[in-house]
């Protein structure tokens, strides 16, 4: 029986090989079931599924990862070449992407560039563009499951979202993170974890007992690098990306499996990839 907080099962394809690859439009480079870049992560992947979900404006490929854990087959796009990402890559302009081949897919999860709604954009009286809306709008329109992340300054262009906190993942950091969802996919909200550790100030090493921020020109890159769990990922890419615990969790739910909620306090050293294992 399906879980109370789940409103469908997305349709999978058990049938189709694991390095199948729709022909489409864009510049595409294809991967292999593991990726060289992946292959420290592989032992936690759950077996695939055979389900396809694309990764709009997928960067260096955080939240991919995550649902690439999880078992699906990830294919990202984005506007520009990310030669980091990992997994299956298109280079398209996102939104357009979506409206022309988004019902390909058995669920679409895309993070529009957050910079719009960021404080510090804010501060320094830049303008961005607003890519939520025209992205839900298309993503509706594929009738397909579907989640958009921001972050928390977004929450008012969001509908409903769900907040995941790094913490609860294990990781050593906060980085909160908004969910919203749609196509008849729903999800529950964790209990959030209280905050007590302090965080380090930008550009200094970590002491004892503080977690760090990443964001700016951070420090202790190899530390971040190693706790989040992004092997393949620069300092830039790290400080824009959702941490792959938090989309294997979201991309578990998608494939119609009930995973633990995430802990109500930090769970034991060991990082996040041995959540929920």
């Amino acid at each position: 029986m399906p879980h109370p907080t789940q409103a469908r099962t997305v349709p999978l394809h058990p049938g189709r090989s694991a390095t199948t690859t729709v022909p489409l439009e864009g510049i595409v480079t294809a991967t292999s079931a593991i990726p060289p870049a992946l292959a420290a992560l592989a032992p936690y992947r759950a077996a695939p599924h055979g389900g396809r979900l694309l990764d709009p404006y997928c960067c260096q490929g955080g939240a991919g990862v995550g649902y690439w854990l999880a078992g699906w087959e990830v294919t990202g796009v984005d506007l520009h070449p990310q030669p980091r990402y990992p997994l299956t890559f298109i280079q398209a302009d996102a939104v357009q992407y979506i409206r022309d081949h988004g019902s390909k897919y058995d669920a679409i999860a895309g993070s529009p560039p957050c910079q719009r709604y960021s404080l510090t954009q804010r501060i320094q009286h830049r303008d961005h563009p607003d890519l939520i809306g025209p992205t839900r709008e298309a993503m509706l329109a594929t009738g397909k499951p579907w989640v958009i992340e921001n972050v928390p300054e977004a929450a008012p262009e969001l509908r409903d979202p769900v907040m995941l906190c790094g913490a609860a993942f294990g990781l050593r950091t906060y980085r909160h993170r908004l969910f919203e969802t749609g196509g008849g996919f729903t999800l529950p909200q964790p209990e959030h974890a209280p905050h007590t550790h302090p965080t380090v100030k930008m550009g200094r090493p970590l002491a004892d007992g503080e977690w760090y921020h990443a964001v700016g020109n951070f420090s202790n890159v190899t530390y971040v690098r190693d706790d989040m769990q992004v092997p393949w990922m620069s300092r830039d890419g790290i400080r824009e990306c959702i941490p792959p615990a938090y989309t294997r969790w979201i991309g578990q739910h998608l494939a119609g499996e009930t995973p633990p909620m995430p802990a109500a306090a930090p769970v034991a050293a060991g990082g996040q990839l041995e959540f929920a294992l």
